[in-house]
């Protein structure tokens, strides 16, 4: 990524015409200045605009990848460019919501535009007595079901599934994956 010279971009601040009147009318010092111009002008322009560059929904495109490098987001060269920009936008909130059956869901829908649903996502026990044993171990995790995407003819990548889901899920747990075909049903929801 880099900003070079923009051929015919004029400078918002000419150097020639902030000189000295004894220079306005020298043709090589107009002439010099304006070759500076010409270089600085992408400066000035980059500099004029520099909250766009920050701003992931209008940010150049070759930019994303380094801004979305600044908050951690996933980023697929191969993803459209809408799909890239939403990913740098929400990065912050998928990072809030890391570990939860939301940010899991939402991840999956992001990454790979997939419908996700999570059941047996686990509970809590405690007890009024001290020194009361531990409950069993339940042994079986949560279950993370995945459709594939609207209108898709196959189903998303299985290896990049359990990718998001290792990544996305609390580390202390086991998450199940299931890849389903077909939309799902009302009984699946």
């Amino acid at each position: 990524m880099s900003r070079a010279a923009v051929p015919g971009l004029p400078s918002r601040h000419p150097i020639g015409e902030q000189l000295p009147a004894l220079y306005a009318d020298d043709d090589f010092a107009q002439r010099f200045t304006a070759g500076l111009d010409t270089v600085l002008a992408p400066v000035f322009l980059t500099l004029d605009t520099l909250p766009a560059y920050l701003d992931p929904r209008v940010a150049p495109a070759d930019f994303l990848t380094w801004l979305g490098s600044w908050v951690g987001a996933t980023d697929d060269p191969h993803w459209p460019e809408e799909q890239r920009r939403e990913a740098v936008t929400r990065a912050m909130e998928l990072h809030r919501w890391r570990g939860t059956v939301r940010g899991l869901t939402e991840a999956l829908r992001l990454a790979l535009g997939v419908r996700a649903e999570v059941t047996g996502a686990g509970a809590a026990i405690w007890s009024a007595t001290p020194d009361t044993d531990l409950p069993p171990e339940s042994g079986a995790g949560p279950v993370v079901r995945v459709w594939p995407a609207e209108g898709a003819a196959d189903g998303p990548d299985p290896a990049r599934v359990r990718e998001i889901v290792r990544v996305m899920c609390p580390v202390h747990t086991d998450c199940r994956v299931e890849i389903l075909s077909g939309p799902p049903t009302d009984e699946g929801r």
